[in-house]
């Protein structure tokens, strides 16, 4: 089973979330801002991280570069998931923030997942 790691400080969009990835058959593990997120991704090593761009106690930029500066975490995929930047600012970016998927909040599941499988894939290709 592929382990996702939600990192947000919004207890109602990691409930949502976690809910809709645990019924896609993903096991999901949750962190409430960047510092616990950079523990759990050290400890759990999950797939895939979908991290929230304004966390309380710092930035999901920063979060993902520590993340990339890591040997045991650089190869983890990341998905930015915000309110900071709206649906027509995700389209104009070509739907990337920072090299990684961006989905402006509110978000659509299904896109989402369609996204994750995406980078699941691409990563078992490169083992």
């Amino acid at each position: 089973m592929r382990k996702i790691l939600i990192v947000d400080d919004e207890m109602d969009t990691r409930l949502l979330l976690e809910k809709g990835l645990i019924a896609e058959g993903y096991s999901v593990t949750t962190a409430y801002n960047g510092n616990k997120g950079l523990a759990l991704a050290k400890l759990n090593r999950p797939d895939l991280i979908i991290l929230d761009r304004a966390l309380g106690d710092m930035l999901g930029e920063e979060v993902a570069a520590r993340l990339k500066e890591d040997p045991k975490t650089k190869d983890i995929s990341i998905i930015f998931l915000s309110a900071l930047f709206s649906k027509k600012d995700e389209i104009k970016r070509c739907h990337t923030f920072n090299d990684s998927p961006m989905f402006a909040k509110p978000y659509d599941i299904e896109e989402l997942v369609t996204t994750i499988e995406e980078l699941l894939q691409k990563k078992d290709i490169c083992k």
